[in-house]
């Protein structure tokens, strides 16, 4: 019994990274410890930028007073749709969106310089193209404790994943 506990208590959660925000300032993802997360890849100029933008933003102004935080991860390795500065894509999703969630330091979210964040995503929840991030806005869903509950393809609206996201929040 006493190896469970000293496994478990070595496990990873999110809260064990720290990211740069878009701005350049770290912050500790334990920031946001006891909150329902859902993690995108962001680009803004992809074909699924508009509709997932806009829904982002609706399901986190509906959801943001119950405990759940939308963090955008800017990526511009599929189809350099994210070639902008920082400052550039705080612009464009702060004006043209009005996105109100955290939005971070642009990563890589596959390959060699991979952000450690998106390996441990990555690690707790193999997709259909096994590690590899597929394309843009590809969701990852994490509870309040910390774990990667579910991974969503970039073609799942966010509207379609409000239901996960109640149950996390009631839980």
């Amino acid at each position: 019994m006493g190896t469970i506990y000293a496994r478990a208590a070595t496990e990873k959660t999110i809260y064990d990274f720290s990211v740069k925000d878009i701005d350049g300032k770290d912050v500790p993802l334990s920031t946001f410890k006891g909150k329902v997360l859902l993690i995108v890849n962001v680009a803004s100029r992809c074909g699924l930028t508009t509709s997932n933008y806009t829904e982002l933003s609706h399901v986190y102004e509906k959801y943001k007073n119950q405990g759940l935080e939308i963090l955008a991860f800017p990526c511009n390795q599929f189809g350099a749709q994210e070639p902008g500065s920082n400052p550039e894509i705080k612009q464009f999703a702060c004006t043209r969106f009005k996105a109100e969630f955290p939005i971070f330091d642009k990563v890589d979210v596959n390959g060699p310089n991979t952000a450690p964040v998106y390996q441990f995503l990555k690690s707790s929840a193999g997709g259909f193209l096994g590690d590899l991030v597929k394309w843009n806005f590809e969701k990852f869903l994490v509870d309040k404790n910390g774990k990667v509950v579910e991974r969503y393809p970039p073609t799942t609206s966010p509207f379609q994943i409000e239901k996960d996201i109640q149950k996390l929040l009631a839980a």
